[in-house]
C-alpha cells in the first residue's frame, strides 16, 4: 500500500482514515462508491467524515473511485478524474452541449459498486431502482465487511 500508517510512527494515520482508505482500495477499476456508501459499509461516520479522510489522506489510493452521490466530478479535479474514468471504462453520462463546461457525470446506476467482491463483473446489470445491486450492507449484517 505504501501509506505512512504501515510504519508505527507519530505520523500514523488515524484509525478511521485507515479504514476509509482500505475500502477505497477495494473498489474495482471502472466502479465507484459514494462517500455515504463507504460510511455505511464501515458502519461508522458519515459522508463528511469519509470526505475529510479522503481529502487529507487519499492521494495514495484510487481517490477518483470515491465520489459524490449525484455523480458530479470532484470540483478542481474533474480533468484528472475524467482521465482515470476513461482509462478504466467507468460508465459516464455525457453532459449536454448547453451544460457549463460540458463535463460529464458518472452514470451512478451503472458505475456504483455495492462492496460485494465479484460484483464488478456485473457492471450494474442487476442494479435496483436506487442504482445499486443491493447496496452496502444489503445483506443485513454487513457480510464479510471488516
Amino acid at each position: 500500500m505504501g501509506r505512512m500508517s504501515e510504519n508505527p510512527t507519530s505520523d500514523a494515520l488515524p484509525e478511521y482514515a485507515e479504514r476509509v482508505l482500505d475500502v477505497a482500495e477495494l473498489i474495482p477499476p471502472g466502479r465507484v462508491m459514494t462517500y455515504g456508501d463507504i460510511a455505511e459499509w464501515l458502519g461508522d461516520g458519515g459522508p463528511r467524515q469519509v470526505g475529510r479522510a479522503m481529502a487529507l489522506y487519499g492521494s495514495a489510493v484510487p481517490w477518483w473511485r470515491v465520489v459524490r452521490s449525484d455523480g458530479t466530478l470532484l470540483p478542481g479535479h474533474e480533468l484528472r478524474a475524467l482521465n482515470h474514468y476513461r482509462a478504466e471504462n467507468t460508465p459516464l453520462r455525457e453532459a449536454p452541449a448547453s451544460a457549463d463546461g460540458h463535463v460529464p457525470r458518472l452514470d451512478m446506476r451503472r458505475a456504483r459498486w455495492d462492496g460485494v467482491p465479484g460484483a464488478a463483473a456485473d457492471a450494474g446489470a442487476d442494479a435496483g431502482a436506487d442504482g445499486r445491486a443491493g447496496g452496502p450492507g444489503a445483506d443485513g449484517g454487513g457480510g464479510a465487511h471488516t
